[in-house]
C-alpha cells in the first residue's frame, strides 16, 4: 500500500499483479491498482483531470493524461472517499507509476493539484 496526502486530500493505490491476463512470453505484463481518494478537508471536490508518468525499466517512460478516472469526473463530499480501480500494461515486467489529480473546489472554484504516491508494478510471475 501506498499512500500519500496534499491538501487534506489522501490518496491511496495499492497495485497488484494481473497474472491471468499477461504474457510473459510477449512482453505483456498487466497490473490492476486499486485507487482510495480520501477528502480530509472542509469542502467538496470535484476530480477533473488526471495525470501518470509510468516508467518501464528498459523501456522509459511513458506520459498518460484525461479527463477524470475511468470516464468518470466524481465529487468527494467532505469526509468522503471515492475507490476505483484500473490497469496497466508495461513491457518489462518492472517499474512504477506516480501523478497527479487535478480538483476543482465546490465551494470557491480554486484548482487544487493532489499527488498520487509513486508505486511499484513487479511482475511475480513464479507465484501466478
Amino acid at each position: 500500500m501506498f499512500s500519500k496526502t496534499t491538501s487534506q486530500i489522501k490518496v491511496t493505490v495499492v497495485p497488484e499483479y494481473d497474472g491471468k491476463n499477461s504474457f510473459p512470453t510477449e512482453n505483456r505484463f498487466v497490473f490492476r491498482y486499486n485507487v482510495t481518494i480520501e477528502n480530509f478537508g472542509s469542502d467538496a471536490i470535484v476530480l477533473q483531470r488526471r495525470s501518470w508518468l509510468i516508467y518501464d525499466v528498459g523501456f522509459g517512460f511513458t506520459e498518460v493524461q484525461g479527463e477524470g478516472v475511468i470516464g468518470l469526473t466524481p465529487e468527494i463530499p467532505p469526509g468522503g472517499e471515492f475507490k476505483y480501480f484500473s490497469n496497466v500494461m508495461i513491457r518489462s515486467g518492472i517499474g512504477n507509476m506516480y501523478g497527479m489529480y487535478s480538483c476543482r473546489n465546490v465551494r470557491n472554484g480554486d484548482m487544487v493539484e493532489v499527488d498520487i504516491p509513486k508505486f511499484n508494478l513487479i511482475a511475480n510471475i513464479l507465484n501466478n
